[in-house]
Formats: C-alpha cells, sequence, structure tokens
C-alpha cells in the first residue's frame, strides 16, 4: 500500500499537544517521524496524569507512528549527532520560546548550512518576531489575544472558555502542517528549503474570517446581532429536549428555517428568521416547544422533513455514534506495555494513499541505537554516549 508522504523524513523536537499533533498527522499519512527527546525525562507530556499503566493517556493519544531517540542538545556530540539526521532529514519541527534554537547552535542558519533542502517549522504562541514574541501564554491567552474567546460568549456576555484548545490545534498544529506540505511542494518543484513560522496567536486571528469582515472594511464594531451564527437567533441556536438532553438547530438557508416553522406549526414565523422584533417571541416558543419531545424524536423527524437538527453529544455517546464508526474515526491498536489501546482515527480519507497506523507510541529512546547504527555508529560508540549522558 502508498503512503502519500513515503519518504519524507521529520525531526520532531516538540512536545505537550500542537507539535506532536501536527507530526502524529504527517506520522498518519506516512512519514518517517523521528521523536527526539531529552534523555531520562522525555517529552514530559508522558508522565502527565492520568497514566494508562507507565505512560500518559495524553502522550499514548499524540505518538503514534514515531521512532523515539534520546539526545542531549547541550552536550557538543549530541548536537553534532542532530545535525547529522538533519543531513538526512527533510523537515524540523519545534516548538521552543523563540531563539532557543539559536541558541542551542541549531537554528535556521545552522540547519541549512547541513542541508539546504531542509524545512524547519517553528510553532510558538506569537510567532519569531514582534513585541510579544518572548511572551508565556497557553491556548486560552492566544485565543483571547485573537479575538476568538471574546466573540465565545454566554447569555450573559460572559466570555466562555470552549472544551478543546482550539488555538494549539486550529491556529497551531493545523497551520503547522499546511505550511510544512506547502514547503514540501514548493522545494519539490526545484526550490530549497525554508523556515516556516507559524504563531498560533496569527493562526487563531485567521478564524475570524467573516466576523472581522464588518470592522474592517467599515470600523464599525461588531454586534451581538451581526453574528447570526453565535446563538443570538432563534435559528441557530442551542434548545432542551424533554428528557433533558440537547438538540442543535442550524437553520441557516431559508428552505431550512420554512422546514423547521412548519414542523413546530408557526408559519408565520417563515418570515422573521432575522427579526430583532420578533427574536424574544420566537425564540421562547422554540424553547417550549422542544421540550415536547425528547432528543430521539426530534432527530427522526428531522430526517423526515429535512431540518438541520443533531445531538449534542457527550464523548461517550460521539464513541458510539453510528456514522463516527463507520467512517473510522475510532479504533483500537496494540501496545508493548500499554497493552489494547483505543485511538482516535484519521480524519483525511485518501482514495489512493490512505493513512495508516503502522506502529504505536514509542517508548522513550526505543530507537536510539536503531538511529544511530544508521548513522554509522558501533554498540561501543552508542554505550559510550550513554555513559557521557548525550543519549
Amino acid at each position: 500500500m502508498a503512503d502519500a508522504l513515503e519518504g519524507i523524513r521529520v525531526l520532531d523536537l516538540t512536545r505537550l499537544l500542537p507539535g506532536p499533533w501536527c507530526t502524529m498527522m504527517l506520522g498518519d499519512l506516512g512519514a518517517g517521524v523521528i521523536k527526539v527527546e531529552e534523555p531520562i525525562k522525555g517529552d514530559y507530556m508522558r508522565w502527565l496524569p492520568p497514566l494508562n499503566k507507565k505512560e500518559s493517556i495524553f502522550f499514548l493519544a499524540l505518538n503514534r507512528n514515531k521512532k523515539s531517540i534520546t539526545l542531549n542538545l547541550k552536550h557538543q556530540k549530541g548536537k553534532e549527532l542532530f545535525l547529522k539526521l538533519v543531513e538526512t532529514a527533510d523537515v524540523v519541527v519545534e516548538s521552543f520560546r523563540p531563539g532557543v534554537m539559536d541558541r542551542l547552535g541549531l537554528g535556521y542558519t545552522e540547519l541549512r548550512r547541513q542541508n539546504p533542502r531542509i524545512i524547519l517549522c517553528s510553532i510558538s504562541g506569537f510567532g519569531q518576531d514582534g513585541p510579544y514574541k518572548d511572551m508565556v501564554g497557553h491556548d486560552i491567552n492566544y485565543i483571547g489575544y485573537a479575538g476568538v474567546l471574546g466573540l465565545t460568549r454566554d447569555e450573559r456576555g460572559v466570555p466562555v472558555v470552549p472544551g478543546v484548545q482550539m488555538g494549539d490545534i486550529g491556529g497551531g498544529a493545523l497551520m503547522a502542517l499546511t505550511g510544512i506540505l506547502t514547503a514540501l511542494l514548493y522545494r519539490e518543484r526545484g526550490k530549497g528549503g525554508q523556515h516556516v513560522d507559524v504563531s498560533m496567536t496569527d493562526g487563531m486571528v485567521s478564524w475570524l474570517s467573516v466576523w472581522a469582515a464588518k470592522y474592517l472594511c467599515s470600523g464599525e464594531k461588531i454586534e451581538t446581532e451581526d453574528m447570526f451564527l453565535s446563538g443570538y437567533y432563534p435559528f441557530y441556536n442551542i434548545y432542551e429536549t424533554k428528557d433533558g438532553k440537547y438538540i442543535t438547530l442550524g437553520a441557516l438557508e431559508k428552505h431550512f428555517w420554512d422546514n423547521l416553522c412548519e414542523i413546530v406549526g408557526r408559519e408565520d414565523f417563515k418570515e422573521h428568521q432575522y427579526s430583532k422584533e420578533k427574536r424574544g417571541e420566537i425564540l421562547s416558543y422554540l424553547k417550549k416547544k422542544f421540550k415536547e419531545r425528547t432528543l430521539a424524536e426530534w432527530l427522526s423527524i428531522a430526517r423526515e422533513y429535512d431540518v438541520c437538527l443533531g445531538p449534542v453529544n457527550t464523548i461517550e455517546e460521539t464513541f458510539n455514534d453510528p456514522q463516527i464508526l463507520h467512517r473510522g474515526m475510532k479504533l483500537e491498536i496494540d501496545h508493548p506495555v500499554e497493552g489494547k489501546l483505543k485511538q482516535i482515527g484519521i480524519p483525511i480519507r485518501f482514495s489512493d494513499t490512505p493513512g495508516r497506523i503502522k506502529s504505536p507510541p514509542p517508548l522513550l529512546g526505543e530507537h536510539t541505537d536503531e538511529i544511530l547504527t544508521g548513522l554509522g555508529l558501533d554498540k561501543g560508540e552508542i554505550e559510550e554516549l550513554r555513559s557521557e549522558g548525550v543519549v
């Protein structure tokens, strides 16, 4: 079976969530990913509770299809070995603070000296330059600066913390994946490598898209009613059902709204989809109406009458949903220490080069000897490096 990224070699210096998610995707699509970790400690995500058996469930969820080598990059011999790996690599992914790679003597200039075709992707909170580049932060900080959190408010107008890491994945990992694949394509057209600078904050600012259009074009403040997909209007909202569950209504197009008005017995609402004057009346009516039937009953009606209704699933319900199961978004792999591991599947489908899982998350340094042997070192040299704390 062919792999889309077969022959692409990635050196992964990242930790925690954004970088490992990105490199896992590259591995799922066929790239050979070598996770370079600090001796003894490794990626500290390995030890973040709760543990499955010996390693964190979070680490196990993000590091399949990778090999692990331990290298002390602060040791001169460790740097030299890493640069040897760079000679045979296509991509280096790192998520240190800006300037750390340069201080280690492994900045883009040095990497390119070793390999003019190398692509370095740096993932950071605010990017490699600018007044905030050295500031610390996490997902919630980035989406706050980006304005995304300011647009995500409850009925009282209070900002709500999202249930998933939007900045880490959407602003960081996905942007890095896009940047890396774009740089690889550019290089394959006969050009050299380049430095891909991914700011998680920049990535989330780009998500503002249509909501920023009014402000950027006119300078006018964005009001709640301008955000017609925010829950302000009744046609795009969440309602409680008779059995205490919740249902989503996404009747954005006029014909879907008309269908909804018919099944709830209020055809007079059809012409008031965007009405601010009727908003309160319609919202109140729908809240009462949806409580008259169970979630299952409403979903059955939705299929019959072509209305955009769906459940607010729990995690358990999601991974037992027939559509999710059919698409292979829950699967199981074998791990030599952790046993059977349930994992999220690969979200991108290809007709000819489907992604696949070829290996479980690696043990710390599991492939150190194998990789160093590939660089020409013998067993004695490797043991000497180990005694010196290099690997």
